[in-house]
């Protein structure tokens, strides 16, 4: 039984799926093929630890020193970071938004 291989589309997509608050796990596996749920969580992790280089990196490459690969230019790496941020913000946008409603109870 070989490992599975994931495409950087769907990583992210699960993580925004995750991050959304809509699904649970058991839906984020059933809608991507997910096998299990440590893998949900590990790039989960990642996203939260902003090491967000890992979801370009092949299975079994590990890259402890450059974040990321060769080929990435600064540019590149910058445009990663800042969709990051991005990303956060809309989350924590969202976060008082429902913060605020719940207030208002």
């Amino acid at each position: 039984m070989g490992k599975n291989v994931y495409s950087k589309e769907t990583k992210w997509a699960v993580v925004k799926d995750k991050m959304s608050g809509q699904f649970s796990n058991e839906e984020i596996m059933d809608k991507y093929g997910i096998k299990n749920v440590s893998q949900i969580k590990t790039w989960m992790r990642w996203y939260r630890d902003n090491e967000v280089h890992r979801f370009n990196q092949p299975i079994g490459k590990q890259y402890s020193y450059g974040l990321g690969p060769d080929s990435l230019s600064e540019e590149e790496k910058k445009e990663r970071q800042f969709n990051h941020y991005k990303q956060e913000n809309e989350i924590l946008k969202k976060y008082l938004e429902i913060e605020k409603e719940l207030k208002k109870k």
